[in-house]
């Protein structure tokens, strides 16, 4: 789906979703800290978009849509902080939401929000920290390209059936989520768990069949947001 398909959310029960969402990281043993909010800028709860972070390191964003063009240098003091190197594109847009790190490559997908220029300034990028990028492209009706796809171990990623090509994803083996149930693909693998929407049961059996636990959710609000599990985090393993 693309934005502005649905129903405004609402803001209490985005705030439950949210509130829910965290304690199940803490849960599985992350260490959860959240951010201040930032009015200005109502996107900013999806934190995955303006940054891509390592243990080692974290590279700033450019976000594509003009509506979130400050949400960069907002989150840059935090990003700061707690990396002890920064590095930025050098021109072009890149949504986090378009990228997908895999154990052999991060996938960069072309969107509305992520376009060529930033893409290939991501992978000059990603090389200087040793790791190969690679550009692919995002479904025309798929806002973000993990909108539509998610890792559900080393070996494994859920799919659209618009994703459904060894091209994209190479060696990883692909499992197909059922068309009614393509608005639970962005799944996120937390440790050896996988967090899912609620109401996605063939999506949860497909998973749990390839051995893994599952955990499910609430996302029905942040849905309505064309937003899902990956976006509200920036997740990494401490150097």
């Amino acid at each position: 789906m693309r934005d502005g398909d649905h129903d405004d959310p609402a803001y209490d029960d985005v705030l439950t979703e949210h509130t829910a969402y965290a304690e199940a990281l803490r849960a599985l043993g992350l260490t959860i800290e959240i951010l201040e909010p930032l009015e200005a800028f109502p996107d900013s709860i999806f934190v995955e978009d303006p940054a891509l972070v390592f243990g080692e390191s974290a590279i700033l964003l450019n976000p594509g849509a003009s509506t979130r063009a400050g949400e960069a240098a907002a989150i840059l003091p935090a990003l700061e902080q707690r990396f002890p190197q920064v590095l930025r594109l050098a021109e072009g847009f890149v949504d986090g939401g378009d990228v997908l790190v895999t154990p052999g490559e991060v996938l960069i997908g072309l969107s509305a929000r992520t376009d060529r220029a930033g893409a290939e300034a991501l992978i000059a990028v990603l090389d200087r920290l040793g790791r190969k990028g690679r550009i692919v492209v995002t479904p025309a009706n798929v806002l973000h390209f993990k909108t539509g796809c998610g890792l559900i171990d080393e070996e494994t990623v859920a799919v659209v059936a618009e994703l459904d090509d060894a091209a994209i994803f190479g060696s990883l083996r692909r499992i197909v989520v059922p068309a009614e149930e393509a608005a639970g693909a962005n799944l996120l693998r937390v440790r050896d768990t996988v967090l899912l929407g609620t109401g996605f049961p063939q999506l949860r059996d497909l998973v749990e069949a390839c051995g893994v636990s599952t955990r499910t959710l609430p996302i029905a609000e942040i849905g309505k947001i064309d937003a899902g599990l990956s976006c509200m985090s920036l997740r990494w393993r401490a150097a």
